[in-house]
């Protein structure tokens, strides 16, 4: 691998994380399109569809590692929430990681910008008082959260994107979480869906290691640095951060496709 190549791919692994750890996402809603498309822009080689989800699987199950422990402290993880969804969604993410195999490269990015403009519209739905919930009197739908977990499961796991962006606006706009607790759960959660959607990848295939390993690197860094910002980041902030980048990279995305 050249060096151009290196320090591009650690960049886009080091932004990516970084926001993901602030947001509680896995990183992949905004990592998928950069490493779809930076590197051609500066002459480097091209991922396919399939490489660029298998890399986002491997990435996000350790993004989410750093994530999760910078959020260990201070009662945010709710771990009812996070068994009921997270046992679902590892389920969904393993049989959408394993079967994306079968799918074309086209369709892999179609399903992608279907998640991401549901998840945009959802993120802009208003979420009054649900950060005036005390975090010990938080109460939640197990079923209705298990079910849509299993749902997300399926479709993230086809694009390696192990959900976080989708789970984010459910467990907000559904489920009625604080902001949160909704991120460091989500992270959690996502962490749980990531074995699932990496699991399924590895066997089928598609994971290219070298810039894999390059990503892993840069998120392990960054992913911790941007969940101690996020403590510090007024939620109104945080959610509009959020809705922002979904709703780019659905536009982007829809934009490749159409």
């Amino acid at each position: 691998m050249e060096i151009g190549f290196i320090i591009t791919i650690f960049l886009i692994g080091f932004v990516g994380s970084y926001i993901s750890g602030m947001l509680g996402i896995g990183g992949s809603i905004i990592k998928y399109p950069m490493l779809l498309y930076i590197p051609p822009l500066f002459g480097l080689a091209a991922f396919s569809a399939h490489e660029v989800s298998g890399i986002s699987a491997v990435q996000v199950f350790f993004a989410t590692i750093g994530g999760v422990w910078a959020y260990r402290k201070g009662g945010y993880l709710n771990k009812s929430l996070i068994a009921y969804m997270g046992i679902s969604i590892l389920i969904g993410s393993f049989i959408g990681g394993y079967g994306s195999k079968l799918m074309s490269e086209n369709g892999i990015n179609v399903i992608y910008g279907i998640l991401a403009l549901i998840a945009a519209v959802m993120m802009f739905i208003p979420k009054k008082g649900i950060d005036d919930i005390p975090l010990d009197q938080v109460k939640f739908n197990k079923w209705v959260a298990a079910l849509l977990a299993l749902i997300i499961g399926v479709g993230a796991g086809i694009v390696g994107a192990a959900g976080a962006f989708l789970l984010v606006p459910i467990m907000l706009v559904v489920l009625k979480i604080p902001t949160r607790m909704t991120i460091a759960s989500s992270l959690a959660i996502t962490f749980i869906s990531s074995i699932g959607a990496t699991i399924g990848k590895i066997t089928t295939g598609q994971v290219d290691y070298g810039p894999a390993l390059i990503m892993v690197v840069a998120s392990l860094i960054a992913s911790p640095l941007g969940a101690m910002a996020g403590k510090k980041v007024n939620t109104k902030v945080l959610q509009v951060i959020l809705a922002v980048l979904i709703g780019a990279t659905a536009i982007k995305i829809w934009m490749g496709i159409l």
